[in-house]
């Protein structure tokens, strides 16, 4: 079989269980609506308000399973699931009691339980509005939710950290030096020799000067 083939067998199986579903839905909810109606006339309800006890069960449930299927993984959704259980366990009650009653009067005890669940829908009904429009309101202004955003240092605005200043150079100390007063003493004129010189003295020659002119 093909790829297509199969497609198209799928498509063909999904609208057949979507038909053969509102087909058996339709039918279930026929035969729930008349013995509900009749379950109210057997707990002493009016006949002209009978018709309003099945509606009131069937909507809770119809209620129940839409806000099951729109607030899936809020937690809402709980409370809409457990109007879903209780109010299937209702409606699958009132059908067996409806059975076992055979078209005789209910005791005033099941009287009193037929007549309670119209008040008890109510008031589930009126809560599950108001948490169908919080959940609304939620999801119109959701809550931001802060992500830690890192920013990357580029070389333009790298941050420059100052040079460490270099260590101070010491200054020189200047320390005093005493100089001790040398002391002068005076020769003595006699020990002074005189200096002879090393170099030859040469004799002089007597010259004859003419007296009166020559």
């Amino acid at each position: 079989m093909s790829a297509a083939d199969q497609s198209a067998g799928m498509r063909l199986a999904r609208w057949s269980a979507a038909a053969i579903i509102v087909g058996v839905g339709a039918a279930a909810f026929r035969l729930s609506y008349a013995t509900l109606r009749d379950l109210a006339k057997l707990a002493h309800i009016p006949a002209e308000d009978a018709w309003l006890f099945p509606l009131i069960v069937d909507g809770t449930i119809l209620l129940a399973t839409f806000g099951v299927l729109v607030l899936a993984g809020a937690p809402e959704r709980r409370f809409f699931l457990s109007v879903l259980v209780v109010g299937s366990v209702v409606s699958v009650a009132g059908n067996s009691v409806h059975a076992v009653a055979a078209g005789n009067p209910l005791p005033s005890w099941a009287s009193a339980l037929v007549a309670a669940v119209a008040p008890i829908s109510l008031l589930a009904d009126t809560h599950a509005l108001a948490l169908l429009f919080r959940a609304a309101q939620r999801n119109a202004h959701p809550t931001p939710i802060l992500v830690p955003v890192v920013e990357s240092v580029t070389e333009d605005h790298a941050t420059v950290e100052p040079e460490p200043d270099p260590d101070p150079v010491p200054e020189p100390v200047l320390k005093r030096v005493s100089v001790a007063a040398t002391e002068i003493r005076p020769v003595p004129v006699a020990s002074v020799q005189p200096i002879r010189s090393s170099r030859p003295v040469q004799a002089m020659l007597p010259i004859a000067v003419p007296v009166g002119g020559v």
